[in-house]
């Protein structure tokens, strides 16, 4: 057979590089797993999910027990981290209350997303007074600020854990919407999208198979950014009286009750102050490395 007339050539940095000479599936999991701070990210996010599936089997004692015998005692053997003010293990009251936050954060942005991809098509896509009603809508919601439209919608909603996560999630939705619209708003104008209309492929079939799997990477970071938010948000909440009630654990209304016994109870504040801290990290760390490792100019 005859010989190309012009010699193919390998770039030799592509050869080298492990990320850039890999094949394209295995490319996001090889430059997230050498993206250091998003690996501890992933570490953190996997150990609090871990003790929040296991907490009804790990070793610890009721959350709602109380012992009046040991009210306010400082850490010890038989209290690894101490006890609050109705005597209560906060060990133990705070991998319960895991459960509720990570419950919360995941539930919330389950719901923006649901509600906000969606719309977000719709607008960027068909356009018209479809896109002006959506996006009007939209620009009314992002005009309060996203915890004060939380607290709003939790009041009003009335306090419980799953109506401070519908407030979250609805406070959220907004984000979702304006960037599902500016993604579908660029995609819908690539020449492989105008092919496909050409040829006669119905609108619902180019949405499932051009559309949607060209602005879900960035969604899906937003999405890990926003657990964070939220998880933060359902705290706050909690801190208020309009989240998780008591006596069930939840690391808002542990601070809300720590908040009194600052100084006779310094660790009451102390311990759930640093679980929001490391799983609010982690969360942010994973999303700044799946940003990075979905980002096709990095590759």
């Amino acid at each position: 057979m005859a010989q190309p007339a012009t010699p193919i050539t390998i770039d030799a940095e592509s050869a080298a590089d492990p990320v850039l000479s890999a094949r394209p599936e295995n490319r996001v999991w090889k430059k997230f797993r050498h993206h250091r701070s998003a690996m501890l990210g992933g570490v953190l996010v996997v150990f609090f999910c871990a003790i929040a599936l296991l907490a009804p089997i790990l070793p610890i004692p009721d959350p709602a027990a109380t012992d009046w015998g040991a009210v306010r005692k400082a850490p010890s053997a038989a209290h690894w981290l101490g006890t609050d003010e109705l005597g209560r293990d906060v060990l133990s009251r705070l991998i319960w209350g895991a459960q509720a936050s990570l419950l919360a954060g995941v539930v919330s942005v389950a719901i923006a997303l649901g509600l906000g991809v969606p719309l977000g098509i719709v607008a960027g896509y068909f356009g018209g007074w479809t896109d002006a009603v959506i996006s009007r809508c939209t620009e009314a919601l992002l005009a309060a600020p996203f915890l004060i439209l939380a607290i709003a919608l939790a009041a009003f909603l009335g306090p419980s854990l799953t109506n401070a996560m519908i407030a979250i999630g609805i406070s959220a939705t907004p984000v979702f919407i304006r960037l599902t619209r500016g993604q579908v708003l660029s995609v819908a104008a690539e020449d492989y999208v105008e092919s496909a209309r050409a040829i006669g492929l119905s609108t619902p079939r180019i949405l499932r198979r051009y559309i949607f799997p060209n602005v879900l990477p960035p969604v899906l970071v937003q999405a890990t950014l926003t657990v964070a938010t939220a998880i933060i948000a359902e705290a706050s909440l909690s801190f208020l009286g309009l989240g998780q009630q008591p006596p069930s654990p939840s690391w808002g209304s542990m601070l809300n009750t720590a908040k009194n016994f600052l100084n006779q109870a310094p660790w009451m504040a102390l311990w759930p102050g640093i679980a929001i801290f490391l799983v609010v990290l982690g969360f942010n760390l994973l999303g700044d490395g799946l940003r990075d490792a979905l980002d096709p100019r990095e590759h």
